[in-house]
């Protein structure tokens, strides 16, 4: 009996994460990013956008503080690498290179991950460091004319709009993002 209760709950959850993964998939590929911020429509460029979204989600849900929703978060970082593993073998990367790009990808995430949370923390008073760390990590081999300015308001915005979704529907994958030119300033 133990058991069953132990799968059915490891099972809701990866289905709630699951859901909150494609979520954040489908807004990372939105056309406004690649389109008019001008976010490199590649694989880097699309690594990017997936690491803001899932960094936003992992942000607003590291601020209740529980088990559910650190394990929540573990569940979505999963899926984000999981996903990228499965990306990288159908790029034909040879399974002995796979593990070496995901740890190289993983320590990628949590460097931005640190520049983000500074720059989301300081954004109200300054936007600058947050603009800083988008400019460096998305735009570093672009000359940007103030991309890194709309993707910062679009964060600043974004956590702002999770910030407002009470834990319970997040912790069933229910989540929304804001239309990215609605926060451009």
């Amino acid at each position: 009996m133990f058991f069953n209760k132990l799968f059915q709950k490891r099972a809701e959850r990866t289905l709630s994460t699951q859901l909150a993964y494609e979520m954040i998939v489908a807004q990372a590929r939105h056309p406004s990013f690649y389109l008019a911020a001008n976010v490199e429509d590649s694989v880097d460029g699309r690594f990017d956008m997936l690491v803001v979204h899932v960094y936003l989600l992992i942000h607003r849900m590291n601020a209740d503080e529980s088990e559910r929703t650190a394990a929540f978060s573990q569940g979505v970082f999963d899926h984000l690498f999981e996903d990228m593993d499965r990306s990288l073998r159908e790029m034909g990367v040879g399974d002995l290179s796979v593990g070496k790009k995901i740890k190289k990808m993983a320590q990628v995430f949590y460097g931005r991950v640190k520049a983000y949370d500074d720059g989301l923390k300081s954004y109200a008073k300054t936007p600058d460091e947050l603009e800083e760390a988008l400019r460096r990590n998305i735009y570093a081999d672009q000359n940007e004319s103030g991309e890194a300015a709309k993707l910062a308001a679009y964060m600043y915005s974004s956590s702002e709009h999770l910030g407002r979704i009470d834990t319970e529907s997040l912790l069933k994958g229910e989540l929304s993002f804001p239309e990215p030119e609605t926060c451009w300033r």
